[in-house]
């Protein structure tokens, strides 16, 4: 009965064995990750596909290392540009693992030193590119051009840790306190040199409107003058032409004048009024026909 007892206990021992030795030799490689195998200190394989593997256990070593996007803040810096400005550069990283293999060998896949070096690239490219250009170079190259720049030179130096760094970006490039105000005078001054500008060609494109308004104005006015003189000059003709009609027989003319005098006595007169006349005046004669 006791050795029954042993061979089962024994077998049981096996078993058991036999499962953590398989739990052992298992490994997980989850998205964006990258398992080194590690045997006496060296890397043996680098596996890269995601799910359950299996390595030599006791022996090997498996090292996990992450290969996404990670975000690094980097502390602000001071920098002098080639006209001797000072400026403060703040900058922000995004980086990730692209040789598994060369990051653990050089920096033991520890993310503390991997950023350490990134600052350093990453403070070195922006200290290089600022002093290389003017304050009013740097400032009109903000953006897209000064970011591929720092981009571009700190990759040149990282990349021998197996790190690339996807950006290197100026969230903030601001001026020392003291330098602030007289910048911002001149700032001022050029925009009030641009907006004197402005308002100088306004005011000679308004005088030119002007001009021409008042050229047409003098035109029209002409034209119109002269139209008037003609329409008086035909006006004066038919007039002549009419009294010349009218004096053209005596009877016509007697009439005319007989018109004329009784238009001119009711002017004189108007309404309510009471004449007197002379029997040897015109306007009796013309009144009693004699």
């Amino acid at each position: 009965m006791s050795k029954k007892i042993l061979i089962i206990t024994a077998s049981t021992a096996a078993v058991i064995a036999a499962v953590f030795v398989l739990i052992s030799s298992l490994y997980t490689v989850h998205t964006n990750e990258t398992a080194l195998l590690i045997r006496l200190g060296k890397i043996q394989a680098a596996q890269t596909n995601t799910g359950l593997h299996m390595h030599t256990p006791f022996i090997e070593t498996v090292s996990t290392v992450y290969c996404g996007d990670r975000l690094y803040d980097i502390p602000v810096s001071d920098v002098i540009t080639s006209d001797k400005k000072s400026m403060i550069a703040d900058n922000y990283v995004i980086w990730s693992v692209s040789d598994a293999v060369k990051y653990y060998q050089t920096l033991g896949a520890i993310r503390g030193r991997a950023e350490e070096r990134i600052g350093a690239a990453v403070f070195n490219a922006t200290k290089n590119i600022i002093s290389s250009m003017t304050q009013d170079e740097i400032i009109a190259a903000r953006g897209n051009t000064l970011t591929k720049r720092i981009t571009e030179e700190a990759n040149s130096d990282i990349s021998q840790y197996g790190i690339a760094i996807e950006l290197a970006e100026i969230k903030a490039l601001d001026l020392p306190d003291d330098n602030k105000a007289a910048v911002y005078e001149r700032m001022i001054s050029e925009r009030n040199n641009i907006a004197s500008g402005y308002r100088a060609k306004g005011q000679a494109e308004a005088k030119k409107i002007m001009n021409e308004t008042d050229k047409q104005v003098s035109i029209t006015k002409a034209n119109a003058e002269m139209e008037a003189a003609k329409l008086t000059a035909e006006g004066e003709a038919e007039y002549m032409k009419i009294l010349s009609d009218a004096y053209r027989s005596e009877e016509k003319a007697e009439f005319y004048n007989y018109l004329r005098g009784l238009d001119s006595l009711e002017a004189m007169t108007g309404k309510d009024k009471t004449l007197i006349l002379d029997k040897d005046s015109e306007y009796a004669r013309i009144l009693y026909g004699y």
